[in-house]
């Protein structure tokens, strides 16, 4: 059986979606069993669990493989999406309309019960991503609102607790002291210590987030993870993978550039307290910001269908 295209709906055959359900497991299993492993033997990593934690998405979940929407699963593995959220089953009018013969086991994104329950999910994620698009890259932030989380710490708890500064105590607050902190992101500027908050020379807030985030920040490219995998199952797991195989990049070199001395767990520092580490820095930064723009556009892309269906109910 061949990939059929009716309309809108493309049509795979099990063989065709069974090849890529198993790409993309094997592709999240690379990120996702050594975290579990870790986390079933009480062990920690600063870097590698970061995405597992402190975004919502579980491992479980992103095992998911998701086709997007307006795709449609043929054959008797489509079957046990019947009791998977925003999915249904195609009765004879749906399988008509597909080109397929009554009676054919086959699955596919309920488009209008995702609607209906994450219209404003869809709408702000858009307005996030278009944004911050449309913005111009900023390169002077240097990586500080990590330094800022710890800035004074022996007065306020030590956000790693099992991980030591690199330049110590003082010295940290050195470089938070001799350099300017201009944090755009609402969601690193919240960990601040009390003591760096009026630090910071801008106030990003929840209330001005969609006005405030910009390309050049490492957090807004890290969280193109979150706005994919919000939106899923209307959107290709294959994208999704692409945002979070670079919010995993991104996330290595932020915590490279961090205070705190990674060595031990494979990760040199980038000195950002020196020039030679604020160019490394910088570097790395503005490859980030163009490979995030490429996927804000893809996300975009992904979005605009069914931002179109939204505006047009």
């Amino acid at each position: 059986m061949q990939i059929l295209k009716h309309g809108r709906q493309t049509v795979l055959p099990a063989d065709t979606w069974k090849h890529h359900e198993a790409d993309h497991q094997a592709r999240v299993r690379r990120y996702a069993d050594p975290y579990l492993a870790r986390r079933s033997a009480g062990r920690k990593h600063p870097v590698e669990d970061f995405l597992f934690t402190y975004y919502t998405q579980k491992p479980g979940q992103l095992l998911r493989w998701h086709p997007g929407a307006g795709v449609v699963l043929v054959g008797a593995g489509a079957a046990a999406r019947a009791d998977w959220k925003y999915y249904r089953m195609l009765d004879d009018g749906d399988l008509a309309a597909a080109g397929l013969s009554p009676g054919t086991t086959a699955a596919t994104v309920d488009l209008t019960a995702f609607l209906a329950e994450r219209k404003e999910a869809l709408q702000f994620a858009e307005i996030i991503l278009r944004g911050t698009a449309s913005r111009p890259a900023q390169f002077g932030c240097f990586g500080l609102h990590e330094w800022a989380m710890v800035y004074h710490q022996d007065k306020f708890e030590l956000r790693h607790e099992y991980l030591q500064l690199r330049l110590g105590s003082q010295g940290t607050d050195r470089v938070v002291e001799d350099n300017r902190i201009r944090c755009s992101h609402f969601d690193a500027f919240r960990f601040y210590t009390p003591d760096a908050t009026p630090l910071n020379e801008l106030t990003p807030s929840r209330d001005n987030q969609r006005a405030m985030e910009q390309p050049g920040c490492l957090h807004a490219n890290m969280d193109l993870y979150k706005w994919a995998y919000k939106l899923a199952p209307a959107l290709p797991s294959e994208l999704v993978m692409d945002c979070f195989e670079l919010s995993w990049r991104v996330r290595a070199m932020d915590m490279q550039a961090s205070p705190y001395d990674l060595e031990e767990w494979g990760y040199p520092p980038i000195p950002i307290e020196t020039a030679a580490g604020k160019a490394e820095y910088v570097e790395h930064q503005r490859a980030f910001s163009m490979e995030a723009q490429v996927l804000r556009g893809r996300l975009l892309e992904a979005l605009a269908p069914l931002i179109a269906q939204v505006r047009g109910s």
